[in-house]
């Protein structure tokens, strides 16, 4: 039996201990990427609202993984160090990615709903509809994911500087 030889304090992994919703989280997170790629946004642009997502939920398990994903998107060190500010960052992300980033900020927080459609509104006046959905997608899912990290408290792997670590 699964749980007789852990003791109650050790992790719970609901990866393991629920595989067939774990694979279908998976199967809803390719679904999400297929739907963010036709609407444009590129991978890169996903990464930054997924690590921008994680830093809100505190998850350094997807923090880890999302900045080694990113980079390996194309991001560079220097804006994923400086994305928790990136709304003091002058023209170091773009008006889209700005967007993108208030959008998850929204979707992530939950702010009150004057908040919350105004992030939108401002949104849709560089983004397409479709995009800001994709979005909202990408931030959702990415929440869905912190807590599940979180709550099983995956652990972070200590990486050499510089690697990815595929």
């Amino acid at each position: 039996m699964y749980g007789s030889t852990m003791a109650v304090s050790d992790p719970m992994f609901l990866d393991k201990t629920n595989p067939e919703l774990w694979n279908s989280i998976g199967r809803f997170s390719k679904d999400v990427a297929k739907s963010y790629r036709a609407a444009g946004i590129s991978d890169r642009t996903a990464e930054l609202v997924n690590l921008r997502v994680s830093q809100i939920n505190g998850c350094a398990f997807c923090l880890d993984l999302h900045a080694r994903k990113a980079l390996d998107a194309g991001e560079s060190l220097q804006r994923i160090t400086l994305l928790r500010t990136w709304d003091e960052c002058g023209g170091l992300f773009t008006e889209e990615e700005c967007a993108a980033l208030a959008i998850a900020e929204a979707t992530t927080g939950l702010p009150n709903p004057e908040e919350r459609v105004a992030a939108v509104a401002s949104a849709r006046l560089v983004l397409s509809d479709e995009q800001v959905a994709a979005i909202q997608w990408i931030a959702i899912a990415m929440n869905a994911f912190n807590r599940i990290s979180i709550l099983s408290r995956h652990p972070v792997k200590e990486r050499e500087l510089g690697t990815t670590g595929k």
